[in-house]
């Protein structure tokens, strides 16, 4: 045990039992169309149906698995209150306060631009644009607004109207104007906020803002009496972005694929035929067809890392409650989080550091407990530029029987990129276990159901899609208190059994596909207009995410290569590989993270010279909105 605390409510260092890993795909039925319709009600009514695909989606095995002496844990939130980069954790920090000094380093100024045609724009252009004043933050959000808005019918002569807004559920063209001449004054008169000023974000729907309705994909107004800025957006906006609008979601969250019927559901911007994945794909849409640098996306299963892989961007799943959601973070409290995705490591970092600052006490006092971003830097890192330290060697952790579950092409570049860290970077790969993963899952799944369950009315199932009547039933009137407490006891062993491996290997990060499958085919029209129940992919999709989510770890998802698409159309999509690290080290996976950069550059295809690629080819969406700004500004 290491005699230095660092963390508040950190598990117990417990071995967890030596449980094999056993898995197999399971055989749930898929429904569609009519029958997805009849279906969902029937189980919504029927209480023997409801029983019946609860024990086939194997719910049931939770409560046996012997875990008695494991008390239910059912808050994962661990805090950091040392300079989580320098040692070894310690159990002992859960019922040990210390005072100490932090050094919170200033606010890195990104450095990364767009390389190519290939490459996308970056935070640093917009400024770079503006600083020069070759364009204006007016005169980019009035190139975006007649791409992204559906209140408003415009003139046929002007090209491209409405054509991205299928992502978008609102956008406030007034407070966007509002807060683009705010910026281009600031400009003008030589005074920027800093290095996020006038840049155009995304957020996604979840959030609230000022304003804007707050429905999470559904017909169900969820704003209530709040009628502010969710703190970690307000963060954004104080730092001078734009918030250009709220993007579409899966209903409630409830999903990967992002299948929407109620507001549209927006197709992925590198293959036409493929899902944007969920539940932050309207978010992961916006950056990846180039209309946004940044977005604000929530995970509470993969929601931000399952499209951020999908879309061939980064996306990162920061430590449970360190992000201040402030009203509320998601229907699902124990397991979700708040996030950033971005088409550059720079912007992902930028956007993370200030989104992450604690919130007053007062107003979150879990999110106040966490120490500033920057003062969990290394020592050595510049307050000039955003790169971070020379990275330590540390400890690859891999789950081979886990892994082996991944698709054959998934795996081939999930394997190159690791053959390229390991060869570039002096690290050591170790085989790990843990236990029960394949019931964790369900465990995880069972409480998002329950959390978000408790939230609604029985009454308001009936305007739910199809899909989401079938799931908020089962978690209504399916989970017993036996089933809850099992869930959680088993919460309590993974975080136990990842607290003996952290200690056991410091700077150990697990690495895994970010989803086993090498994206989500749409089958046909009717899906996207009626909704779709596919619950056998899934499962398959959540394989490798759920796990930071029930355990409150941290974790980053890295564009890593293409693969073909199913049916060898000759499209290609996405594939990303994911770092999960102990609670409190998001600096580490940037770090982490930027030893992987050049994996695209490496991959079949290539990458834009080592960084990730805009959408090309047939079926490829991605909008140039900087050279439509200059155009519109030029005319």
């Amino acid at each position: 045990m290491s005699a230095k605390p660092q963390f508040f409510q950190y598990p117990e260092v417990r071995e967890g039992p030596s449980v094999p890993y056993k898995n197999e795909d399971q055989v749930i039925p898929v429904f569609r169309g009519m029958p997805l319709a009849i279906g969902a009600s029937l189980i919504q009514h029927v209480g023997f149906i409801q029983d019946y695909f609860w024990r086939n989606a194997g719910f049931n095995v939770i409560r046996v698995l012997p875990l008695d002496d494991y008390a239910p844990r059912y808050d994962p939130t661990v805090i950091p209150f040392l300079d989580c980069a320098t040692s070894s954790s310690s159990s002992s920090a859960s019922t040990t306060t210390t005072t100490t000094t932090t050094t919170t380093v200033p606010l890195p100024v990104p450095t990364q631009r767009r390389k190519d045609h290939t490459g996308y724009y970056t935070s640093a252009d917009y400024v770079a644009l503006y600083q020069s004043g070759q364009l204006t933050p007016s005169a980019v959000v009035e190139a975006l607004l007649p791409l992204i808005r559906r209140d408003v019918d415009f003139a046929e002569e002007q090209k491209g109207g409405r054509k991205h807004s299928v992502a978008f559920l609102e956008s406030q063209a007034e407070r966007v104007r509002a807060a683009a001449a705010a910026s281009t004054q600031r400009y003008k008169a030589g005074q920027p906020l800093g290095p996020m000023d006038g840049v155009p974000v995304a957020v996604k729907d979840e959030v609230h803002l000022e304003g804007y309705q707050r429905t999470l994909g559904s017909k169900i107004d969820f704003k209530g009496k709040y009628q502010g800025t969710s703190w970690c957006a307000k963060q954004w906006e104080d730092a001078g972005a734009i918030i250009i609008g709220k993007t579409t979601m899966h209903e409630l969250g409830l999903d990967t694929n992002n299948n929407n019927p109620n507001y549209g559901t927006p197709r992925n911007p590198h293959n036409h035929d493929y899902y944007c994945g969920g539940s932050s794909g309207g978010s992961g849409y916006a950056v990846s067809a180039g209309l946004v640098p940044i977005a604000l996306g929530a995970d509470g299963g993969g929601s931000i890392r399952i499209p951020s892989s999908f879309c061939g961007i980064w996306g990162l799943k920061p430590t449970h409650g360190r992000i201040s959601g402030t009203p509320t973070v998601s229907l699902a409290p124990t397991v979700g989080v708040y996030g950033p995705m971005a088409s550059s490591l720079d912007d992902l970092a930028l956007a993370y550091r200030i989104m992450a600052t604690p919130a007053p006490a007062a107003q979150d006092p879990v999110s106040a407990a966490f120490p500033p971003p920057l003062s969990t830097l290394p020592p050595s890192s510049s307050p000039s530029t955003i790169q971070e330290s020379q990275p330590p060697r540390r400890t690859i952790g891999l789950i081979p029987a886990w892994l082996d579950r991944a698709h054959p092409t998934v795996r081939t570049c999930f394997d190159q990129a690791l053959t390229h860290l390991t060869t570039t970077a002096d690290h050591e790969v170790r085989e790990l276990e843990i236990p029960y993963l394949p019931e964790g899952q369900r465990a995880h799944v069972l409480t998002i159901m329950a959390e978000i369950a408790s939230g609604l009315q029985p009454a308001q199932i009936s305007h739910l899609s199809a899909p989401n009547k079938v799931l908020v039933s089962m978690g209504m009137y399916q989970i017993t208190g036996q089933d809850f407490l099992a869930a959680q006891r088993l919460r309590h062993c993974l975080m136990a059994h990842l607290a003996h491996l952290f200690q056991q290997h410091p700077g150990l990060i697990i690495c895994t596909p970010t989803t086993p499958i090498p994206g989500w085919r749409i089958q046909g029209l009717e899906d996207l207009t009626r909704g779709l129940s596919d619950g056998g992919a899934s499962v398959r999709n959540m394989e490798y995410v759920w796990l930071a989510n029930f355990t409150g770890c941290p974790a980053i998802s890295c564009p890593v290569g293409w693969v073909d698409a199913d049916g060898g159309d000759g499209g290609k999509v996405p594939v990303g590989l994911m770092a999960m690290a102990e609670w409190g080290k998001e600096e580490e996976l940037i770090t982490f993270a930027r030893e992987l950069e050049g994996a695209l550059g490496a991959a079949e295809g290539g990458g834009g010279g080592g960084g990730i690629r805009v959408p090309g080819g047939e079926g490829a969406l991605w909008e140039d909105i900087i050279e439509l700004a200059k155009r519109a500004s030029t005319a």
